[in-house]
């Protein structure tokens, strides 16, 4: 049976091309809100994180109708770190719209998840958007995206899907780039003409695909996905069980069930192969296993995740400070927090060590493991972080590293220094094409390659270069890289940084801190330009003579000091240093506080 009555549609892009500005568009277009409705702008976006970062982490689901057909469109991520939620969401779908941006074309993003969508076969619309910017390049990003599609091996079929040109902003959509367009309607016509519409069989017994998990404190897990075979009901028994056989198939019930109406979740009785729902009841479900009818197992075929491949140690804040502002700061509350993580997101991986105190948590690449450290320092808890490091692996016999595609866009001015530094860094250029007035360099470099390079990056380009990357493959190791070229400026004791303290410190290097910061003795206050850390006294105050006050000379002036974010602060750390999060600060730290200690482990070097 075909169901022309649904289409489900996911919109994947690179990061930062207009994929959710365009669903809210669709949305306000297809009727979903009221006229009089005020709606935030990037309505899907819904956690704090992707609105401040305007970025998406997580895969959304929303539905719209257009002329009596149901369409299920998914906002999916374009940051490759959380490509574990785009491989998942493409199983539910039976088409893409693939959104480039008009003036930067094709990105390493584009192209990784454009090429999860050809490996199933599906159909694609290609839309250019944001066709209003002064710098658009209309035809060129045209040829662009049609020799991407060639180099990832497309059919022909694929290869003459159709183009439409649009402004999410503007709300606006065009078969041609010449034309001036007034809604979204020529895309919701494409949608219903050229996505194939599910063809299901709705008598045979259910089966259902768990693509996507939430989590709610009153319910649990909650499975989304999409019914596959036959008619899910309520109340219904069921065996749960997995493709790869990972775990005992066991029974259940479907204790509720909703169907996802514009942003909300709609409860219902009843829904038919084709539907995507979300059903809640089941306790330990996860993203990969498959329900059907009790007593009928048949398990769907479904990608395993592509492994992670960096990874960090979480660990208990002991510092001086600990517990000052958190309110889990145990290595229990640790523990099941990073557990429960474990139930939405299955790019994670985290396994315990010899401490009790510690667990490794290992994850697709640093922004993953940021998101995860920030979503846990607004939770209210405390905790100490270790540098990042990649994981290893032996092929054949042979030690082989990450490698990831690295796609540079930069002023043509910058590129020497660009090369020069991916060199060091043990990059090969792979492409270099100019894009208007600046140029653009593709480079295959080690994961590790990458750790400490952005803050340079956006020195050595003033700000003005793009970078991003995607995972490429796994190849023989390739040698040392050199570290940080800087040291640290270490406290030398336990107290707060005064003026006369810093003024005298800011002559040895850059400063992280301002006056009236608490410090503790270990605690990294700044850069050093040479190699080796460097302790000072930031607390020292200016002493009192028998010939003057202790403020009779000129007032001191300070450098304003640097402010590390969460990721500036990981790019910096060192291995034998940590970085202390908890819900108001975020401090580095040495491994060893006491400054005597560490000079005695040297000394045994």
């Amino acid at each position: 049976m075909i169901r022309e009555d649904l289409r489900n549609v996911a919109i994947i892009a690179h990061v930062d091309h207009g994929k959710t500005t365009l669903v809210d568009q669709m949305l306000k277009q297809s009727g979903t809100f009221r006229e009089n409705q005020a709606v935030e702008e990037r309505v899907m976006d819904s956690n704090d994180i992707e609105r401040e970062r305007g970025i998406t982490i997580l895969a959304k689901n929303t539905s719209i109708k257009y002329k009596d057909v149901k369409i299920n469109v998914i906002d999916t991520p374009g940051h490759a770190d959380f490509g574990g939620e785009v491989e998942r969401v493409l199983k539910m779908v039976n088409g893409v719209i693939l959104l480039v941006d008009a003036a930067e074309g094709p990105m390493p993003q584009t192209r990784f998840v454009l090429q999860k969508a050809l490996e199933l076969g599906h159909k694609i619309i290609i839309v250019i958007n944001k066709i209003d910017r002064p710098d658009a390049r209309l035809n060129e990003v045209g040829d662009e995206v049609l020799e991407l599609l060639m180099d990832l091996d497309a059919t022909d079929e694929q290869l003459d899907s159709p183009i439409l040109y649009c402004s999410g902003r503007a709300g606006t959509a065009t078969h041609s780039p010449d034309e001036e367009g007034k809604d979204m309607i020529p895309l919701f016509d494409e949608i219903l003409s050229y996505i194939p519409a599910p063809e299901v069989d709705t008598e045979g017994p259910m089966q259902y695909l768990v693509s996507a998990i939430d989590y709610n404190e009153y319910v649990g897990r909650i499975a989304i996905g999409r019914i596959e075979r036959g008619e899910m009901k309520v109340n219904q028994d069921v065996t749960i069980g997995d493709y790869h056989q990972t775990k005992k198939e066991y029974r259940g019930k479907i204790v509720t069930m909703y169907q996802i109406e514009g942003l909300n979740r709609v409860p219902c009785q009843s829904a038919k192969a084709g539907d995507i729902v979300c059903i809640s009841g089941i306790e330990n479900i996860t993203i990969g296993d498959t329900i059907c009818d009790f007593g009928n197992f048949e398990a769907v075929p479904f990608v395993k995740i592509s492994e992670p491949t960096v990874e960090m140690t979480f660990s208990v804040n002991n510092s001086p400070f600990a517990g000052r502002e958190g309110k889990f700061v145990t290595s229990r509350h640790l523990r099941d927090r990073l557990f429960k993580e474990l139930l939405k997101d299955v790019s994670l991986r985290v396994s315990e060590t010899d401490s009790t105190d510690a667990f490794k948590v290992a994850g697709r690449g640093e922004m993953h493991l940021s998101i995860l450290i920030e979503n846990m320092r607004r939770e209210g808890y405390e905790l100490g972080v270790s540098t990042p490091h990649v994981l290893f692996k032996e092929i054949e016999g042979k030690l082989c590293e990450p490698i990831e595609r690295l796609v540079i866009d930069v002023p043509e001015n910058c590129v020497g220094s660009v090369m020069e530094k991916i060199g060091a860094r043990k990059g090969e250029l792979q492409e270099m094409a100019p894009v208007g007035s600046r140029m653009r360099l593709e480079f295959l470099i080690p994961a590790r390659g990458l750790f400490g390079y952005k803050s340079e990056f956006l020195t050595d380009t003033k700000g003005e270069g793009i970078m991003s990357s995607v995972f490429h493959d796994y190849e023989p190791y390739k040698g040392e890289i050199p570290k940080r070229a800087t040291g640290s400026l270490v406290a030398f004791e336990t107290g707060e940084a005064v003026t006369y303290g810093l003024y005298n410190a800011q002559e040895r290097g850059e400063l992280f801190i301002t006056a009236g910061t608490p410090v503790y003795e270990g605690m990294i206050v700044g850069a050093s330009p040479k190699q080796e850390d460097l302790v000072v006294n930031v607390c020292k105050k200016k002493h009192l003579t028998n010939t003057r006050a202790s403020g009779s000379d000129d007032a001191l002036r300070l450098v304003p000091p640097r402010n590390l974010s969460l990721e500036d602060s990981l790019e910096f750390l060192a291995d034998d240093e940590l970085l202390e999060v908890t819900p108001k600060s975020i401090r580095i730290r040495k491994r060893i506080l006491s400054n005597s200690q560490r000079a005695k482990e040297r000394a045994k070097m």
